[in-house]
């Protein structure tokens, strides 16, 4: 059954007795990036983040978000290796994107898109990969330039 026939068939009676909409949601939003694979949200190119690793994400699995940006220890240690920096909004609708420890994955928690420790797209309803940004650590200073 296709949305506007089960709407049509719920009636107004239903809707008005919900408080118009009580869970009747789709899956796209006003203001939305656009299309999948769209990368709108991306950071501005020359946006620049930069961390002092003494005190931002210094346990495995600590991310911060800053100016489109998500960033993740993935190891111990201050080297390039230990960090992993992607782009935070989703490529299928915007939506911020989470760093999953347990499964070392990226979630977008809207609608399921998975994503690499690189950014790689592994499972949609996204279809392109999270841009990935390059890492230097110098010392206890990490910044990530796009």
């Amino acid at each position: 059954m296709e949305r506007h026939e089960f709407l049509a068939k719920l009636g107004i009676g239903t809707l008005a007795a919900c408080g118009m909409g009580c869970g009747l949601v789709s899956c796209s939003k006003s203001g939305s990036p656009g299309p999948s694979g769209s990368n709108n949200n991306a950071p501005a190119a020359g946006t620049t983040v930069t961390l002092d690793l003494n005190s931002s994400i210094k346990n495995v699995g600590d991310q911060t978000v800053s100016n489109g940006i998500i960033i993740v220890r993935l190891a111990s240690g201050n080297t390039v290796s230990s960090f992993t920096a992607v782009q935070v909004a989703c490529t299928h609708e915007g939506n911020s994107i989470n760093y999953n420890n347990s499964q070392g994955i990226f979630i977008c928690p809207a609608h399921g898109s998975e994503f690499s420790k690189t950014g790689a797209l592994l499972q949609g309803p996204a279809t392109r990969s999270l841009k990935e940004y390059t890492v230097v650590v110098s010392g206890t200073t990490l910044t990530v330039t796009v």
